[in-house]
């Protein structure tokens, strides 16, 4: 990974820790995951299921990033669309979240035949040489009749990105649960730039969702941007033996300013 950059964005679905996977529990894999993420050397990671001691565990072995956000039911005790940003590099400015709903300043709150809250937690940056941007990360439903809640999730992204970001360039990390042939990117794609679409280099494979098997079929993780230029795009299959990380391969991008606020 040796492309210049100015800013290096991950996303990465951790898998919630959960007994029922077995010999791909959190507490088998955590260090690999940690290695995984030092190996990659981002600036900032949208992670996605991320449970609370998950995030710990992760800034135990890897004490240059802190991690924020809160859960989708608006505490510490569920999955949060946790972000991760090296405290040397970047420094938070600001934070927030909304809800992927009719009432997204609603905590918890589920419309659009959900089975669950959807959420968006984001953060506003300055790198060291005072340049801004805001980073927002979620997770998408999953289940084959949400297509359309999906595209109202994207609707409403695109409909709070002024508010929220103003001018400044804008990340996007999530696991969006659907392909690239769906509405829901085409409705983020009509403002913001698919990273792996636009790199000039690309290295892996596009899809990234492999449930522990290492042979991915869907490319369900995405980083979109704004303001920024895209260098190149790298999906990770790092792995130990059978082991890997997390059930999703993490996409990494590495960016350059294209405008900037200081």
């Amino acid at each position: 990974m040796a492309v210049a950059r100015d800013l290096r964005v991950m996303t990465f679905n951790v898998r919630l820790p959960i007994a029922s996977d077995g010999p791909n529990e959190w507490a088998n894999r955590r260090d690999l995951f940690a290695a995984t993420v030092a190996k990659a050397d981002p600036d900032i990671i949208g992670t996605q299921e991320l449970f609370q001691r998950q995030g710990d565990d992760v800034i135990r072995r890897l004490p240059r990033y802190a991690w924020f956000g809160r859960d989708r039911r608006g505490g510490h005790g569920d999955e949060h669309m946790g972000i991760l940003y090296r405290v040397d590099r970047l420094r938070l400015l600001a934070s927030g979240d909304f809800w992927l709903s009719d009432t997204p300043d609603t905590v918890a709150s589920i419309t659009w035949g959900n089975v669950l809250p959807r959420m968006v937690t984001w953060g506003r940056f300055r790198d060291r040489a005072g340049r801004r941007f805001v980073l927002l990360n979620t997770h998408f439903p999953y289940r084959d009749q949400d297509e359309a809640a999906r595209e109202k999730a994207a609707r409403l992204i695109a409909a709070r990105l002024p508010a929220i970001a103003g001018t400044d360039p804008v990340v996007l990390t999530g696991d969006f649960n659907t392909t690239p042939d769906s509405r829901a990117h085409a409705t983020l794609a009509a403002t913001l730039t698919d990273v792996w679409t636009a790199a000039p280099g690309r290295t892996g494979p596009a899809e990234t969702f492999h449930d522990f098997t290492g042979k991915p079929d869907r490319r369900i993780d995405w980083i979109f941007v704004r303001g920024f230029t895209v260098r190149g795009a790298t999906t990770l299959t790092d792995h130990a033996g059978d082991r890997y990380p997390s059930d999703h391969f993490p996409v990494v991008a590495d960016l350059g300013w294209a405008s900037a606020k200081r």
